[in-house]
């Protein structure tokens, strides 16, 4: 990077007073480093949160609130859904990758469980409620929804499905604005500050210190541009979120996304994978991103999905995220929805959380071939996909790309398309390489001593593929162990 001297180790030999001093210094009050505290100060140590802006939450605070979980968590159970952790591995590992960390899925599935009881027992509430349309979440407070595709194709053929989006419940909701990711942060934040958990906002990353033995001892920060220096007895961790709104390094590791809108906060510039690769840390996964097409899923699942050629290329009840990732990634960010009349007024007579996207199509015709036509589509090629889509949808059946039963119906007209090409936006995935424990990784493969890290900052569960509910999910699982191990010094 053009600024790689600005995030250079100082050497604790050079400090001559600490402006600020605990045990574990976590550095953003976003969901790993919350759960990083929390679990810090239950051991008995001097915890202390550095925070950018001028309170907590940061991206988590933001989203939806999905966390991903399963194997049997006691609101899947009371739901109805059968579960075990070795289905939710299997899942995970299919739909996440190529390349997952398979022991880190492993764990997370293995320890989902108690990761709920845990989030509950921090005071997170989750409505014992259960929503089963297509969506991005559900539009009021339901507790449980499909969140990953789960139960679309190609996973359900070979992989019993179960809904493991929970959800925290919240009233009042408002889209991107003050959803369940604001319920999940409030109480969990809350619990900190009960055990006694310290903060300082307004504070901005800019490198770390480290002694004569390079053990990570602190970090340098600065407030209303003065430096202010933290000095952490045991370790720091860093929660510091993604690199998506850092250009340059989009640009560099994730191009694909880059120039397109960014779906987390402009605080994730980076700054905590910089720093730690200063020291020689390694990343993994960093072009990895999670892609959202932009449509209403309750329209998108009623008509069919084609690329330049006028060709389908994936189900439509899957995950809305699969779906544009497929998009950007293998069909040159180019999509339609081809939809009819009928099946628009069914679309919009339904309740969904994405309302706000319907709008009328950005063609409409009498006949295929004239829809072809004004799409600028090649002679006939449109014509052949719906002709043999409506041939197997007249028996209920889609023997190609397998969507449901219930949602394959021929496309009748009058009809229209949906110009989806650039519809997509995303964040990215990768960053450190932590171990199990949380510790960040030296190229060497060696724990870099002192430093620790999760949530988006670091290399998570996802290796390319994603499912709602995997940031905050594996951000608060992993934000625990480092505040753990932090407070141990291991």
């Amino acid at each position: 990077m053009a600024d790689t001297a600005t995030v250079r180790p100082l050497r604790s030999g050079e400090v001559t007073s600490w402006d600020l001093q605990a045990d574990v210094v976590v550095v953003g009050y976003g969901i790993a480093g919350v759960c990083a505290a929390i679990e810090a100060a239950n051991t008995g140590a001097d915890v202390l949160v550095l925070e950018r802006t001028g309170g907590w939450g940061g991206a988590a605070a933001l989203s939806g609130g999905f966390i991903y979980l399963g194997g049997g968590t006691a609101l899947q159970r009371k739901l109805g859904f059968e579960d075990t952790p070795e289905h939710m591995e299997a899942f995970l590992t299919a739909a996440l990758g190529p390349g997952v960390d398979k022991a880190k899925i492993h764990d997370y599935c293995q320890g989902s469980v108690e990761h709920f009881d845990w989030l509950v027992a921090n005071g997170v509430p989750f409505k014992e409620e259960f929503w089963g349309e297509p969506g991005y979440e559900p539009p009021a407070d339901q507790g449980l929804m499909y969140s990953g595709g789960e139960n679309s194709a190609p996973f359900n053929a070979t992989i019993p499905p179960a809904p493991r989006g929970h959800l925290p419940q919240m009233t009042e909701k408002k889209l991107g604005e003050k959803g369940g990711g604001y319920m999940l942060m409030k109480p969990l934040v809350e619990q900190a500050e009960q055990l006694g958990v310290r903060k300082e906002y307004d504070v901005r990353l800019q490198r770390l210190v480290v002694d004569e033995n390079d053990r990570v001892v602190g970090v340098v920060a600065k407030r209303y541009g003065k430096e202010v220096l933290v000095r952490a007895e045991r370790g720091v961790v860093l929660a510091t979120g993604s690199f998506a709104y850092n250009h340059q390094m989009v640009e560099q590791y994730a191009p694909k996304i880059y120039g397109r809108p960014a779906a987390t906060v402009e605080e994730h510039d980076g700054i905590g994978i910089r720093v730690a690769q200063a020291l020689g840390a390694d990343v993994a996964h960093m072009d990895a991103t999670e892609v959202a097409l932009v449509a209403d899923p309750q329209v998108v699942v009623r008509g069919i999905l084609v690329n330049g050629r006028g060709q389908r290329f994936i189900t439509e009840d899957t995950y809305p995220g699969r779906m544009g990732q497929a998009v950007l990634q293998d069909q040159e960010n180019k999509a339609y929805l081809i939809i009819d009349e009928q099946a628009i007024e069914a679309a919009f007579e339904t309740i969904s959380s994405m309302s706000m996207l319907r709008i009328a199509p950005t063609w409409v015709a009498e006949t295929v071939e004239e829809l072809e036509s004004d799409m600028g589509l090649p002679a006939d090629t449109l014509k052949a996909t719906i002709d043999l889509y409506n041939k197997h949808a007249e028996n209920g059946e889609d023997p190609f790309l397998h969507k449901k039963p219930e949602w394959v119906k021929p496309i009748g007209s009058p009809l229209g398309a949906y110009d989806l090409r650039g519809y997509t936006g995303g964040f990215t995935l990768g960053g450190l390489r932590t171990d199990l424990d949380s510790r960040v990784l030296h190229v060497s493969g060696e724990p870099i001593a002192g430093l620790y890290a999760a949530g988006r900052v670091s290399s998570g569960i996802c290796a390319g593929g994603y499912a709602s509910g995997c940031s905050l999910g594996d951000g608060s699982f992993f934000g625990r162990r480092a505040g753990v191990s932090a407070a141990k010094g291991n």
